[in-house]
């Protein structure tokens, strides 16, 4: 099938299988899925300014039905979640700004390809790192109870004892006092991945979430995908104004994401947090060697 914006032949059935994969992983690790939805789009042929756009669109509409399904599980921090919007906006413009000067200025395929690979392999190792580390580190009664543990929590706690006001609490979490500087940083920073590379930044976001601000993974999952919502849905915004969204395939993929979705937050309340973490590992992986693929043959041309 032949998509007239974007100007690519793509196969629906192709589309609907991704987005249902994209969505279930979603769901599950709290996630836009753009480490293997952006990949694997650029992988069949879509231009990476239409990549980057296109995900979005198609992340936001996904990203509604999960967060749903994991506020009514009890795994969302609406405070939380609220307060990074203040930093993902202006990231969001940040990075479709970034996007739109490579586009006059450098090969933008090669630019945020590399960027992509190099970010997904630094989060993936970090976090295979960590799971090593907590798999042998011997976890407190406290952290027995809730089943959820790090060997990085210190980390956690240094950040939240940073004296730079002004300071939030948030019971959901569990967490009494944190700066919303940290939290603004945080949200920035994702914000701004999602707006040059596409996707919600949950590869960056839902980490940063657990081992900087110490919220625990299953309130990290669902909080990041209400967050995704906004970041995802000001991005399909800024870059369907600059011509990079092709509407039409993002429906497509959104009709399998949809039931993916569900089904990968419903799994999330039988696995316990440091599980899910290392279970997330490998799939960063995929997405860059998908992109790698793409480069180093040229299969990405359309």
């Amino acid at each position: 099938m032949n998509f007239p914006i974007s100007q690519a032949h793509l196969a629906p059935s192709v589309l609907v299988a991704l987005g249902f994969v994209v969505g279930a992983l979603g769901g599950f690790f709290g996630v836009g899925g753009s480490f293997i939805a952006g990949p694997a789009l650029f992988g069949l042929g879509l231009p990476m300014n239409f990549v980057v756009g296109t995900d979005l669109a198609h992340i936001v509409g996904k990203s509604i039905v999960a967060a749903r399904k994991h506020h009514f599980l009890g795994n969302l921090d609406r405070k939380l979640a609220v307060l990074m919007v203040v930093g993902t906006v202006p990231g969001v413009e940040a990075g479709a700004r970034t996007v739109e000067a490579l586009k006059r200025a450098a090969d933008i395929d090669l630019v945020i390809g590399v960027a992509f690979i190099v970010i997904l392999v630094a989060v993936s190792g970090f976090m295979a790192w960590e799971g090593w580390a907590t798999l042998r580190h011997r976890p407190t009664r406290a952290e027995k109870k809730n089943g959820d543990h790090s060997a990085f929590s210190f980390v956690a706690k240094r950040v939240q004892r940073l004296r730079l006001p002004p300071y939030v609490s948030l019971p959901v979490s569990g967490i009494p006092r944190v700066s919303v500087w940290a939290i603004f940083g945080v949200s920035l920073a994702g914000g701004y991945l999602s707006g040059l590379l596409g996707g919600g930044a949950g590869y960056i976001r839902m980490p940063s979430m657990i081992y900087l601000l110490g919220v625990p993974t299953h309130i990290a999952v669902g909080t990041d995908l209400f967050e995704v919502i906004i970041s995802a849905g000001v991005g399909t915004f800024t870059h369907a104004l600059k011509g990079n969204v092709d509407i039409l395939i993002a429906l497509v993929m959104h009709a399998g994401a949809a039931i993916g979705a569900q089904l990968g937050a419903y799994l999330t309340q039988y696995i316990s947090g440091p599980r899910i973490r290392l279970a997330f590992v490998p799939l960063p992986l995929v997405g860059a060697a998908i992109v790698a693929h793409a480069l180093l043959t040229g299969q990405h041309a359309p």
